[in-house]
């Protein structure tokens, strides 16, 4: 059995909770449960104005630790649209637990991380239309489509599903054509490829990479170097990863020592 809890905000926030049975059969029922529920009911995220066109993240002395170890400390950094950020260290030295801490997935043990609109700083609530995640722990549900997946993060987003705008994804990420196949018929390669179109559902303003080009070969390495460059452009690009080929990528650069 997998759980998922998915936050939904009306005039006051509650948690849904949904149970996916791992059968083919009952995944697609509960599937289909799930996207009637949320024609019915909308996500409506709190209410702010944010000048989305300009966002800025400050991180302020972030430190981790995990009982009474150390993972880092005293971590700082600012990053703003038309710029990006390398997070760069071995394995075991904290990169993704970084990300995480910038995703707002989990507290520091000390410090901080804001997101600002303009001057406004970003909510809690308000913060997950801005984000977009891909990351080797993130699993999507492969006794789905390609297609229902996109479905599923588009209701939870309270997005329109916009079918020509998924083909240009899977497109643009080298997948045409494979939208209604399930994604266990996928290669691991593949499926690194389809967390980046579920990532670009809502056209992130801040993309987030934890090891972006994991079980990708050269041309798969090649589309999303292409995503990344296009990002940094006018938007914010976050790039953890330990491959010096991929530094090039960070206007900044904070190495993590294990």
């Amino acid at each position: 059995m997998v759980k998922i809890r998915v936050r939904v905000f009306h005039f006051t926030s509650h948690v849904l909770r949904f149970t996916f049975p791992t059968h083919n059969f009952h995944n697609r029922f509960y599937y289909i449960l799930f996207v009637l529920i949320f024609n019915v009911r909308k996500i409506r995220f709190e209410d702010q104005d944010i000048q989305i066109n300009k966002v800025k993240i400050v991180g302020d002395q972030i430190a981790q630790k995990f009982n009474d170890r150390a993972v880092f400390k005293g971590v700082s950094f600012e990053v703003e649209s038309g710029s990006s950020l390398v997070l760069a260290g071995s394995n075991g030295s904290g990169k993704t637990t970084l990300i995480r801490i910038i995703c707002r997935l989990i507290r520091p043990s000390r410090g901080s991380v804001k997101y600002f609109g303009g001057d406004t700083e970003i909510s809690h609530d308000s913060l997950y239309p801005v984000i977009g995640l891909v990351g080797p722990y993130l699993q999507l549900y492969n006794n789905l489509t390609a297609l229902e997946n996109y479905t599923f993060f588009a209701k939870i987003r309270g997005l329109p599903v916009d079918i020509p705008y998924l083909k240009n994804l899977m497109e643009k990420l080298g997948l045409q054509g494979r939208e209604l196949d399930e994604l266990r018929t996928y290669s691991s390669g593949m499926l690194q490829r389809v967390k980046y179109v579920m990532a670009l559902v809502h056209q992130p303003h801040v993309l987030i990479l934890d090891e972006p080009t994991s079980n990708l070969d050269e041309k798969g390495a090649e589309i999303v170097y292409k995503i990344m460059e296009s990002q940094k452009k006018d938007k914010i690009l976050i790039v953890a990863t330990n491959d010096p080929g991929e530094f090039r990528f960070g206007d900044e650069q904070i190495r993590l020592n294990s």
